[in-house]
């Protein structure tokens, strides 16, 4: 199985959902059922149904997570090479058909977040961005439409 990249941040964002699901809305859950269930006629009990529902959702997300944390490489983007475009980077690039300046992080997929600039190392953005260097002119081929960027400025947080 493939180890995909996350921030130390990342990983303990995933580690506290985790920690609440196991101790918080489980058992909040099984409490939830439970009183449901003494209410009598189950078969008409939307309580009951509704916290069964819950319930599912729960255990769902605890195996996913569980499978997530334990396939994730944790990366320190300190620690990283700081003269090429890689992960965990701040890129600022200017968009040469619009001429509008953007800032970007590439994340690992787990951490991804457009409406914050967080983008995935493997989006179309991510994937043409690695490897790439200060002054460096690049094409991303998007589904929507192909875009040039120059990259103005790169750091690492």
């Amino acid at each position: 199985m493939q180890k995909l990249p996350i921030t130390p941040s990342g990983y303990k964002k995933l580690q506290a959902e985790f920690a609440k699901l196991l101790k918080a809305e489980r058992p909040q859950n099984i409490k939830a059922i439970a009183e449901a269930r003494s209410h009598g006629d189950l078969s008409e009990n939307a309580e009951y149904h509704a916290a069964k529902e819950r319930q599912s959702f729960i255990e769902g997300r605890i195996q996913e997570l569980q499978t997530k944390l334990a396939t994730l490489q944790v990366i320190d983007p300190s620690r990283i090479s700081h003269d090429k475009v890689a992960f965990g980077a701040k890129i600022k690039v200017l968009n040469l058909d619009t001429d509008e300046e953007k800032t970007f992080t590439l994340v690992g997929p787990d951490e991804s977040d457009v409406k914050n600039n967080k983008l995935s190392i493997m989006s179309p953005v991510g994937r043409s961005l690695i490897g790439k260097s200060i002054g460096d002119l690049v094409t991303v081929k998007a589904p929507a439409k192909t875009m040039e960027y120059e990259i103005l400025d790169l750091s690492f947080e």
